[in-house]
């Protein structure tokens, strides 16, 4: 005589089939992208034409929030990924040249180290990363100085600014900092 399985185990095993289920459903759901708006420092772009180059800079606006930005919370001599969240990006749809020297055409990150005295801007070819903990020397692409100066009034959040004559300046705090793009004969390579 045959005897089946007691109600009660095929209960337990319809239950741990449902559970299993709903498991595997849910690890293979896709997360909805995240609106970066909403970040404390959210994101800006500022694009403008220069010659025949299309300019954009894609970055992020941190707040001083009452802070010492410039030799506290981003100290000198360190390399700063210009803004907050991912590197800044720079990016070019012709070559140019930055203060004279040659940039090819491409998207680049672009890192700055400040000091007092003088800012290094850096454009690395390494352009999608997230703020500059992976930052490698060895991948830039140009390495230009300026002179920072003072802002008439403090910048509350970082703010970047690109005009079409190829200015691109960089403020925060009290300090501002600028670089020229250039088109034409000298950028081709």
């Amino acid at each position: 005589m045959k005897t089946s399985p007691p109600k009660f185990l095929l209960l337990f095993v319809w239950v741990m089939l449902l559970f299993a289920g709903s498991a595997v459903a849910q690890t293979t759901t896709k997360k909805a992208p995240e609106d970066k708006s909403k970040r404390p420092s959210p994101p800006a772009t500022v694009s403008t034409t220069v010659g025949d180059a299309k300019i954009t800079i894609n970055y992020s606006r941190p707040s001083m929030k009452g802070r010492k930005i410039f030799g506290e919370l981003e100290p000198y001599g360190k390399v700063w990924r210009t803004g907050a969240n991912e590197a800044t990006t720079f990016e070019t749809s012709k070559a140019v040249t930055i203060n004279g020297q040659a940039l090819l055409a491409g998207k680049y990150a672009l890192f700055t180290i400040p000091t007092e005295q003088e800012w290094t801007i850096i454009f690395n070819k390494t352009a999608d990363q997230w703020g500059a903990f992976k930052y490698d020397e060895k991948q830039d692409a140009l390495r230009v100085k300026v002179k920072p100066t003072k802002t008439a009034q403090p910048v509350e959040q970082f703010t970047i600014k690109a005009d079409k004559a190829g200015t691109v300046t960089m403020a925060w705090e009290n300090t501002q900092a600028a670089f020229k793009v250039g088109s034409g004969a000298k950028a081709q390579l």
